[in-house]
């Protein structure tokens, strides 16, 4: 049995879960977990402000561990590994998290495991279904990554897509922006878009058609822009028909990666994004055409959560993988770093 304390503050979500990764079922896995949420602090600005984030982790990390390991009814000698987001995300929480994670590591001589954001989303379907082996397919949606990997082992991922603009999350929240649904984003589309009709705007499909599989969103959120300015449409016909927009992309871009590919276990979806309901049917009808299973993590998990950084730490502890107390904080760090940088956001994946 690996009992692994997983800390995560790589942008506005304070979290601490400790998983037992030898457990058969996720029920079991995670001992127990507290996510304390920024949503109201950064309300009132339409989105995350770093200062703000990083004081709120200074604040509530702490507490967060102590009343983790109370629940669980550990003490800090019975983990096996400290796991922290060491990036890519807001550097200012990234510094929060590690830094508690390596004071923990060094006070209790523990193996510190610093991990990468885009892993904990990249192995956290498979924290929620023990059957998922690798390789597999997965398509990682957020606010702020756009991407599809193959990912064929812990550490060990082919980037095959990324977004040249902006990510499908940030396409989300501006729409929510402009619709004035407030922060976040994401969900509130998502909802009003059950009330409109798909079918009412024809939003342009950036790329739909094109020979590589590359994402763009930015055309899409401009083209919302104009739409919402110029008045006149259902906001909830605007909700759904930029939701349709979007899942067309994404299911098109998806079908050019997988035709690359071959043995693949399954077509899996991670990321904030992956919590939209719409897009989880979509991308199953997707696996469907190519024979595939389709895997999705339950939403609790899609959002950022330490349980998934504990599961990723507990997945490299395995395989044999140790950082020194001398890790860096990364804002920028790319599951494959032999893939072709592209231009504009897309260099940050």
């Amino acid at each position: 049995m690996a009992l692994i304390l997983g800390i995560e503050s790589s942008c506005d979500e304070t979290a601490a879960a400790i998983v037992d990764t030898s457990a058969p079922t996720l029920e079991h896995r995670i001992l127990a977990q507290h996510i304390a949420s920024q949503d109201e602090a950064h309300r009132p600005y339409g989105g995350v402000v770093p200062e703000i984030a990083a004081r709120a982790h200074v604040e509530k990390l702490a507490p967060l561990i102590a009343a983790t390991l109370a629940d669980a009814g550990l003490d800090l000698s019975d983990m096996d590994a400290i796991a922290a987001t060491a990036g890519p995300g807001l550097i200012g929480g990234v510094m929060v998290g590690l830094v508690t994670a390596k004071a923990l590591a060094m006070a209790g001589d523990k193996p510190l495991l610093a991990v990468n954001h885009l892993e904990g989303h990249a192995l956290s379907p498979r924290l929620a279904d023990p059957a998922l082996a690798y390789p597999y397919c997965l398509l990682l949606v957020s606010g702020g990554h756009c991407q599809v990997l193959e990912v064929r082992g812990v550490g060990d991922y082919r980037r095959l897509a990324t977004t040249i603009d902006d990510a499908l999350g940030e396409a989300f929240d501006k729409t929510a922006k402009l619709l004035g649904l407030g922060y976040p984003g994401g969900p509130a589309v998502e909802k009003l878009a059950r009330q409109g009709n798909p079918r009412a705007i024809r939003f342009p499909r950036p790329l739909v058609g094109s020979g590589d599989a590359n994402f763009s969103f930015a055309g899409l959120k401009s083209a919302v822009a104009r739409i919402v300015q110029g008045g006149g449409e259902d906001p909830a016909d605007v909700a759904a028909s930029f939701q349709q927009a979007a899942i067309d992309c994404v299911v098109d871009r998806t079908r050019i990666a997988l035709g690359g590919l071959s043995g693949m276990s399954a077509l899996v979806v991670a990321g904030g994004v992956a919590a939209n309901a719409a897009i989880r049917v979509a991308l199953e009808g997707l696996a469907a055409e190519h024979g595939l299973r389709f895997v999705a993590p339950p939403p609790a998990l899609c959002t950022d959560n330490a349980a998934m950084i504990a599961w990723a730490g507990g997945e490299r502890l395995a395989a044999g993988y140790a950082d020194p107390l001398d890790a860096m904080a990364r804002p920028r760090w790319p599951l494959d770093p032999t893939a072709e940088a592209v231009r504009g956001a897309g260099v940050k994946a």
